[in-house]
């Protein structure tokens, strides 16, 4: 067993089957979730048979981390972990002005092989636990109150597509949001999927209020499945009515990913479509200049074409932005998970 892939109550419930009274569970909980502690020697209003029974009963740790790399720009870390088995993972903290973004990843490599990322050329290897999900938030919050700082937003970008491990990821979502655990507003929690249907509706029903994020990154079809051969699986119109209905099941805007990839997505003719797609949902569209990836033979747009893309959506008034590329040099921007040791 976990500690970190309990909810409190469950907690609670673990801790009195072992003959703890019942407060023991809000008071291990804010060890691991209020001060970031993840070693029971260091709970110090808990005796040394206490410390040594929260051993027996289950494990503090999923992952042990490898190595921290820093962007030249000092806002971007890359942390690889090693977990249990021997798998490497990895995920990012961004830093952006107050915000503190931990982008996580939520399998060991990923099933959908999108043409412009890195994790995808890995495959899938296996999902994350729940406890290998929450930890990533964690370690790296533990990480940042040595700063006098904390995790303020928190976004399912790593490796893998979330909605492929839908039980884990949830079970994550209700720790890292529930006010007696880790407690972050869920409105600063967004999660990007390529597209599974089923697992959109599914999560439209699980009462959430995060964000969904859809990488799009084409505006029909055809385009779409030569740059994501998960496409395949699913209608293009039947994946646009899955998202609206999460957006009104939420009442929460949604955001389409676009990764602009030279002579492939990026002309004005896209764009227009794109914005013809788009022009009655509310939405955001954020778009990602490609972030090169060894292996790969595409190309970044000119700073030309990405101008006049913008153009087109700014003419049918398409709320944008334009994603500033934040840790290449260390190859922690959007697509260039790779877990790259040295």
């Amino acid at each position: 067993m976990e500690w970190t892939s309990l909810l409190l109550e469950e907690i609670t419930a673990v801790l009195v089957e072992a003959g703890e009274p019942s407060y023991r569970g809000k008071q291990l909980a804010a060890w691991i979730y209020d001060k970031a502690i993840l070693d029971p020697a260091k709970m110090t209003n808990f005796s040394g048979a206490l410390k040594d029974l929260l051993k027996s009963l289950g494990s503090f740790t999923a992952l042990e981390a490898v190595k921290v790399q820093e962007s030249d720009d000092g806002e971007t870390f890359k942390f690889l972990w090693k977990l249990h088995d021997g798998a490497l993972m990895e995920s990012v903290l961004i830093c952006s002005e107050k915000r503190r973004t931990v982008c996580v990843s939520s399998q060991v490599g990923c099933p959908a092989r999108c043409a412009f990322c890195a994790s995808g050329k890995m495959g899938l290897k296996r999902n994350l636990t729940t406890a290998e999900i929450v930890e990533q938030v964690l370690q790296i919050q533990t990480y940042l109150i040595a700063k006098g700082e904390s995790v303020n937003h928190i976004v399912y970008m790593g490796m893998g597509e979330p909605l492929e491990n839908f039980d884990s990821v949830v079970k994550s979502l209700r720790i890292l949001t529930d006010p007696e655990l880790f407690g972050l507003s869920q409105r600063h929690i967004t999660l990007s999927t390529v597209g599974v249907i089923e697992g959109i509706y599914k999560l439209s029903q699980e009462s959430f209020k995060i964000n969904l994020a859809l990488s799009l990154h084409a505006p029909n079809q055809n385009i779409r499945k030569k740059i994501i051969p998960y496409a395949r699986k699913y209608d293009f119109d039947s994946l646009m009515n899955a998202v609206d209905d999460y957006r009104e099941a939420t009442n929460r805007d949604v955001t389409y990913e676009y990764t602009l990839i030279a002579g492939i997505n990026d002309q004005v003719e896209h764009a227009q479509e794109l914005a013809k797609l788009l022009q009655f949902r509310q939405c955001t569209v954020n778009l990602i200049p490609y972030n090169p990836v060894n292996g790969l033979n595409l190309e970044k747009p000119s700073r030309s074409d990405i101008s006049a893309f913008r153009d087109v959506l700014d003419e049918y008034e398409i709320l944008h932005t334009c994603r500033y590329t934040k840790g290449d040099d260390i190859a922690a921007a959007c697509g260039q998970l790779a877990l790259q040791e040295s």
